[in-house]
């Protein structure tokens, strides 16, 4: 027999933002396998959705699991697939399970609802007809580096998640790269009460970030149009401008970034090529 797996979204704040469809399909579901079985009990009460069978999938069982879902759906079962928020698979756990179920032969469906980078993207300000999705970015290392090099020089609209405690180091980061008048837009909270969108440069993200920020972030970056416009030639001749008026190397690293929105990493280092002339 051949069983479906529905991809079912949830609210990523707003629970009124649950659709009749999403909660029909986990109260006639046989399984509903979930990121987390407290918090999606706690969903499935709020919607007086009694006596459901769970099964756990997260980062550290989906592989497991994926086998035990496929059996259900072998019985010709209809089983529910949801995370903590929002829709599965995208930087939530899904993407190995249906997989697994398409190389297995079982149909697989989903329910549209929210979403927080498509909800983040939309309300950013910034070009929606050319964009991509990069998720976390690696905390650390030549790969982090690597990853933010090539943001710099990304034409589509960019969206990050980041948690709270990272998110001035990686706005700073950004900026580094990027260049100082690259626009950012970071939203906080989306759908809550406490919902908050800053929009503005990158540098004057730092300030808005020296603050206590708490919640679920999205970061929107402007696509990019940086560094390769730039000759070296141009860059130098700035420079030298600015190094001419007696000010660090450091300053005139940061002016020459803000006056041709190139990354601030290369003008320091052409800046220090200049100075050891």
């Amino acid at each position: 027999m051949t069983g479906t797996l529905v991809l079912v979204a949830t609210p990523i704040g707003n629970l009124s933002d649950m659709s009749t469809r999403a909660i029909e399909t986990l109260r006639s579901s046989d399984l509903v396998a979930c990121e987390d079985t407290r918090r999606t009990g706690l969903l499935l009460q709020h919607f007086g959705i009694t006596g459901k069978r769970m099964l756990r999938v997260d980062a550290h069982t989906e592989d497991k699991s994926s086998q035990e879902i496929i059996n259900c759906l072998l019985e010709g079962s209809t089983v529910a697939m949801v995370t903590d928020a929002g829709m599965p698979s995208i930087s939530d756990p899904g993407e190995r399970l249906v997989r697994k179920v398409i190389e297995s032969g079982h149909r697989v469906t989903v329910i549209p609802g929210p979403s927080a980078p498509i909800s983040a993207l939309v309300v950013s300000g910034f070009s929606t007809q050319r964009w991509c999705m990069e998720g976390f970015l690696p905390r650390k290392g030549e790969s982090r580096l690597k990853r933010i090099k090539e943001i710099a020089e990304e034409e589509r609209t960019v969206i990050l998640f980041e948690s709270p405690h990272r998110l001035a180091a990686t706005l700073k980061d950004l900026l580094e790269e990027c260049g100082a008048t690259r626009q950012v837009a970071v939203v906080r909270e989306l759908t809550k009460v406490h919902e908050e969108i800053f929009r503005g440069s990158l540098e004057e993200s730092l300030t808005w970030a020296e603050k206590s920020i708490k919640g679920e972030i999205v970061i929107v970056l402007e696509a990019g149009t940086i560094t390769s416009e730039i000759d070296d030639e141009r860059l130098e001749t700035v420079l030298k401008e600015i190094l001419a008026g007696g000010v660090s190397t450091k300053d005139a690293a940061e002016e020459a970034s803000r006056r041709l929105n190139v990354s601030r990493r290369r003008a320091y280092s052409t800046a220090l090529d200049l100075r050891a002339e």
